[in-house]
C-alpha cells in the first residue's frame, strides 16, 4: 500500500474519532444522540439508504450525529448520484455527510522462497451522502415520515419474542445484570425494578451483545476482560453499541442516563479511542456482527440484510 493511501486512510479514522472524542469529553455519548428528549416521540431506526436498507457498523453512528446535529427528521440518506439517477438534485450550497466503506482486496507477494502467496489487505475510503432533505425533485414516497412506532405493548411483545427466539439462558434476580461465560448465562434483575420496560430491554439487549462473544457464536475473545481495563473497556463500548442498534431494530427508546456500572468507563472510553483511533471502528464493526447473529436466530431471519 502506498504511503499517500495509508496517510489517508489514517486520516478517515483520525477526524471520525476525534469529532466523538469531543463528544466523551464533554460527557456525550454520541451514540446516544438519537433518544435526546425531542426526538423520543418519533420512531427511532436505523439510518436508511436510498433503498430502504439499513446502514450498519460506524456508519449507523455517523449518521445518527449528523441527523441529530443539522436537525434532520427523515432517516434516508443517498449519494449524489443516485440523487441525479432519480432525476433529482441537491440544493445548491448543501453539504453532504461523511460516511465510510471498509473492505479487502487480495494481493500477490512474493514468499521469499521463490513463489507467490495471496495477503488479504484492508481498505477504508470515505464518501458523502446527503439526507433526502438536502434533495429536491425525488419521489413523493422520499420525502414521507416515516410510520408511527407499534404501541406500546405491541413493541414489548416483539422484544419478549426477540430474546426468547436466541436461545440465551436468562435468569432473573438479584440487583445486577451480567453475562457469565463460565455457565454461559444473562443474569437480569427483576423486570420490576427497572424504572420502565424500555429500560429492562436496553439492558438485555447490552447482555445479549456479551452473550455472542461464544466461541460457537460470533467468537469475541473475552479471556482478559477481567484482568485488563482496556479489554474490558472495548468489551463494553462494543455491548453498549450493540444495545443501540438493537434498541433501534426493535424500536425501543433506552434510558438516556448510563448505568452506574457503564458511567464508570467514560474515562476508558476516552484513553482506549485516544491511543487507538481505528477503536471506535472495530467496536462498531463487532457490534455489527453480534447484532446480525441475533437477528439471524430469528424465524423472520431471511428478510434481515445486513447492509454497508
Amino acid at each position: 500500500m502506498s504511503k499517500k493511501v495509508e496517510s489517508q486512510r489514517t486520516d478517515i479514522y483520525s477526524r471520525i474519532t476525534d469529532r466523538i472524542l469531543e463528544d466523551l469529553a464533554s460527557g456525550v455519548r454520541p451514540w446516544m444522540k438519537p433518544w435526546n428528549a425531542a426526538n423520543t416521540d418519533g420512531r427511532i431506526t436505523r439510518p436508511l439508504r436510498h433503498n430502504g436498507q439499513p446502514y450498519s457498523g460506524m456508519n449507523v453512528l455517523l449518521l445518527w450525529s449528523e441527523q441529530m446535529s443539522r436537525g434532520f427528521a427523515s432517516s434516508m440518506w443517498m449519494t449524489f448520484k443516485q440523487a441525479l439517477e432519480l432525476e433529482a438534485a441537491v440544493r445548491k450550497g448543501e453539504t453532504g455527510s461523511t460516511i465510510v466503506f471498509a473492505s479487502r482486496f487480495t494481493k500477490s507477494e512474493a514468499d521469499g522462497k521463490g513463489g507467490e502467496v495471496d495477503r488479504e489487505i484492508p481498505f477504508l475510503k470515505a464518501y458523502s451522502v446527503f439526507n433526502v432533505e438536502q434533495i429536491d425533485g425525488l419521489p413523493d414516497h422520499y420525502y414521507y415520515r416515516p410510520a408511527p412506532a407499534q404501541d406500546h405493548v405491541e413493541r414489548i411483545e416483539q422484544a419478549d419474542r426477540f430474546f426468547r427466539n436466541t436461545g440465551a439462558v436468562i435468569r432473573h434476580g438479584g440487583n445486577q445484570a451480567f453475562y457469565a461465560p463460565g455457565p454461559d448465562l444473562i443474569q437480569m434483575p427483576p423486570f420490576e425494578t427497572f424504572k420502565d420496560a424500555a429500560s429492562f430491554y436496553a439492558t438485555l439487549s447490552h447482555e445479549a451483545t456479551h452473550w455472542t462473544a461464544a466461541e460457537n457464536r460470533v467468537g469475541r475473545d473475552l479471556s482478559r476482560y477481567a484482568k485488563d481495563r482496556s479489554e474490558r473497556a472495548r468489551e463494553e463500548l462494543i455491548a453498549e453499541l450493540g444495545s443501540c442498534f438493537l434498541c433501534a431494530d426493535l424500536g425501543i427508546a433506552p434510558e438516556l442516563e448510563p448505568r452506574p456500572d457503564h458511567a464508570s468507563y467514560l474515562q476508558s472510553w476516552l484513553k482506549v479511542l485516544a491511543d487507538d483511533k481505528r477503536a471506535i471502528f472495530q467496536a462498531a464493526a463487532h457490534a455489527q456482527r453480534a447484532t446480525v447473529f441475533l437477528h439471524g436466530l430469528q424465524p423472520e431471519a431471511a428478510n434481515f440484510r445486513d447492509a454497508a
